[in-house]
């Protein structure tokens, strides 16, 4: 074990003290299985302590002159920046990705205080044409107690670009981090300390999802819920945030098409599937999951495609070579399994991997080998459901507008992207996909000032950019008469 890990702190994080409960549970190294650390567990008193102390700092954080709150963000933003070693360190033992994209994540986060800390001066109200001694205004205002639930695949990322607009919008927040993956959150929370940030600004708990969800869900003081993860688990926290009309923001699950066109450049397709698909081992919810190649360009595109795949090396995130780590849990590699074998039941063809990795190296961690199937279809359970893994399905079109079809035909709406070079071909791509995002020609959707989130079953509202922001603020309406 690292120096790095023995050094966080494992407890709850409420009103500026860390609090030892009398529960804590074993956390692992997915590269290793080997138990890393044991977390806090916080208990239903917790949660409330927390979210009153978030409420009793409400009041005086969003009262603060807007210069010494974004101040507090700048500051963080300088800690996160100087410490990035240490945290992506942190970051690969506990979920496994590579250091060199640990390392990007915790910077990403960085500059998501900047942007937000700058983004904050810009939520300009607006003035509209009144009657005669009128002045009609509409300002924006902080809504209040935020409590966010974040994902193990960004540990780090998912966290920052929560709070990071909601500290600068004026909120306070209550932030719940994966069971799998809290050491990043605690890490950062030990930041937040060292910037000064005033005391239940923001606080951390760890414990039963279920528990913790439903008591943000039913809270009165609570008075929004910014959630990333699983459709289902989505689903659900709107449903319990009925009954306190919570605002309410969820970016769920994706499925994202990657369409190749007749006319694509077809390495920087295959570099950019790559850069895409590789990308924490597959298990991200903006990662291509059903590749359309079209016919006139699949035998060039696989051949470049496979020589790429079969030089990644797989193994444990801290070693330098590595491209790809381990998958986070044995149940990612059994549902992994389970598409690849119902595809090759129903004609798949296996171009190269699909196994789970052996050996010395990988026996003791949940590996599993880069893969691609051709002859992917429609019957096939990979067409419809998310993998998050590092699976590459290829299917065949010959027409764009076929290929727009299928790509449409998901209950998901999150990313997608395409290659091509003809013009009324972009237009149409741009168009015509029904998704929140579409990366035509590159792959890079993930901006601090643009947005970034989904249609359909991926959930509504928006993170990053001027309109991530105002996820966090209400509008009120101003009439003033003078006399």
């Amino acid at each position: 074990m690292t120096e790095s890990i023995n050094n966080v702190k494992k407890d709850l994080y409420i009103n500026g003290e860390w609090v030892q409960p009398s529960d804590y549970k074993e956390l692992i190294n997915p590269a290793t299985n080997q138990v890393i650390a044991d977390i806090a567990q916080a208990t239903e008193q917790h949660v409330e302590d927390a979210i009153q102390a978030a409420y009793n700092a409400f009041k005086p954080w969003k009262a603060l002159e807007l210069k010494e709150r974004t101040a507090y963000l700048h500051k963080i933003a300088d800690l996160l920046e100087e410490n990035a070693d240490r945290l992506a360190e942190i970051m690969t033992i506990e979920q496994g990705k590579p250091l060199k994209e640990s390392r990007l994540e915790v910077l990403s986060g960085a500059e998501s205080f900047r942007w937000n800390a700058e983004e904050a001066r810009r939520l300009y109200g607006e003035t509209i044409p009144a009657p005669n001694d009128h002045k009609y205004e509409i300002v924006y205002e902080p809504i209040g107690v935020v409590g966010a639930i974040t994902p193990w695949n960004f540990p780090s990322g998912m966290i920052t670009r929560k709070i990071a607009p909601a500290l600068a919008a004026g909120n306070t927040v209550i932030l719940k981090p994966s069971g799998d993956t809290p050491l990043s959150a605690l890490a950062i929370f030990e930041l937040f300390e060292q910037a000064g940030l005033p005391k239940g600004v923001a606080n951390i708990i760890m414990g039963s999802s279920k528990e913790i969800g439903e008591a943000f869900t039913s809270s009165k003081l609570v008075k929004k819920i910014t959630f990333t993860g699983s459709t289902p688990i989505g689903k659900a926290l709107y449903a319990q945030s009925a009954d306190t009309l919570k605002k309410i923001s969820l970016e769920l699950g994706g499925h994202a098409p990657f369409i190749v066109h007749e006319d694509a450049d077809v390495t920087a397709a295959v570099e950019g599937l790559m850069a895409a698909k590789f990308r924490n081992n597959g298990q991200v919810c903006i990662a291509p999951n059903r590749i359309f190649v079209h016919e006139s360009v699949k035998a060039d595109f696989l051949s470049q495609l496979t020589e790429k795949v079969e030089a990644l090396k797989v193994g444990n995130g801290l070693e330098e070579n590595t491209n790809v780590g381990p998958l986070i849990r044995e149940d990612a590699i059994d549902k992994i399994k389970k598409q690849i074998v119902n595809a090759t039941d129903k004609g798949a063809t296996l171009v190269t991997g699909g196994h789970r990795l052996k050996g010395e190296e990988y026996d003791k961690g949940f590996f599993f080998q880069p893969t691609i199937l051709d002859h992917v279809n429609m019957t096939m359970d990979i067409f419809y459901e998310e993998t998050f893994g590092p699976v590459i399905p290829i299917i065949t079109f010959t027409s764009l507008d076929e290929a727009i079809e299928m790509a449409n035909d998901s209950e998901y709406g999150l990313a997608s992207y395409a290659y091509a070079k003809d013009g009324s071909a972009i237009n149409k791509l741009g168009r015509s996909l029904e998704y929140g995002m579409v990366g035509i020609n590159s792959v890079a959707i993930s901006n601090p000032e643009t947005p970034f989130g989904g249609v359909k079953q991926s959930g509504f509202g928006r993170e990053n950019s001027h309109l991530g922001i105002k996820e966090y603020v209400t509008a009120k309406f101003v009439n003033t008469k003078f006399e």
